[in-house]
């Protein structure tokens, strides 16, 4: 097991940049911190810093063990606020990271199986897929949604879960539709189009679509967040794909009507933890435990 403690002696020294300096905040003898540095070196089999005077110059090894360390002493610091806030607290709380190419419909259709827990505190986070990631590793989410499972990285320990997956379905305001005399999927090539950015894992299946209909989209948007897509959309600017979970929405809320259905192309949807077996009870309700 690491020596949590030798591992702050080892962190402070960087921060303080000297053994000798890191001594005097610890309050403790020049001799003792080094002592401990290099047990720390010991266990982990490598040095940590290289010969430099005074100061002190990280060899790679202890790059690397910064990095971590600072990860670490950093969660530590927020250890006793998150302690303090979850026994003042009278609901249940999770933290959801929601990748910025999910669609919002997405979101809330793969949260509803937690939405009935009595008490919930539910905080979201929109944000670029990786960003996420990152903070989910730093546990400071409780669980990532978005389309597309985690990149394989030794570095960073998340674990993907599908959740499901969704068929597109085409959609346009009334007036577009009524300009266009085709059936679907004909009549995509005699209206504007509306796409996801390929900031979307989904585009690329769009795409190959296209081809294999003989499609030649003419594209008048391309849009990385869905809610912003459909209100182009809703507005007349072009036809555009939603999944069939945003519906209800288009066609009830927004007055959009169907042109059609695709079965061929559809959204995979996942939840990303940073343990493979799930504690959190709410997480487990998402994952349908």
């Amino acid at each position: 097991m690491l020596n949590y403690r030798h591992l702050y002696y080892f962190w402070v020294a960087t921060k303080e940049g000297g053994i000798a300096r890191a001594a005097e905040r610890l309050d403790m003898a020049v001799q003792t911190v080094s002592t401990q540095i290099h047990t720390l070196e010991a266990a982990l089999g490598h040095a940590l810093f290289k010969p430099s005077g005074r100061s002190v110059e990280l060899t790679a090894a202890g790059v690397a063990a910064l990095r971590y360390a600072e990860q670490i002493f950093q969660l530590g610091e927020q250890l006793p606020l998150a302690v303090r806030e979850a026994a003042s607290s009278q609901g249940v709380r999770l933290s959801v990271g929601i990748s910025d190419g999910l669609p919002k419909p997405v979101a809330r259709h793969l949260l509803l199986p937690a939405t009935d827990t009595e008490g919930l505190h539910l905080l979201c986070s929109e944000g670029e897929f990786d960003d996420l990631l990152a903070d989910l590793a730093l546990h400071r989410l409780d669980v990532v949604l978005a389309d597309r499972p985690a990149p394989v990285n030794p570095n960073l320990k998340v674990y993907s879960h599908a959740l499901g997956e969704a068929a597109l379905m085409w959609y346009a305001s009334p007036a577009l539709r009524a300009a266009s005399d085709a059936a679907f999927p004909a009549c995509l090539d005699q209206m504007p189009l509306l796409l996801p950015s390929r900031h979307a894992a989904v585009r690329a299946r769009i795409d190959d679509w296209f081809d294999r209909k003989n499609l030649r989209p003419r594209v008048a948007g391309e849009f990385e967040d869905s809610a912003l897509l459909a209100t182009f959309g809703e507005s007349g600017l072009g036809a555009f794909p939603a999944t069939e979970w945003s519906h209800d929405e288009l066609t009830g809320q927004r007055g959009l009507q169907l042109l059609g259905r695709c079965d061929e192309v559809v959204e995979h949807f996942y939840a990303i933890s940073a343990e493979r077996r799930v504690q959190h009870p709410l997480v487990q309700k998402v994952l349908g435990q």
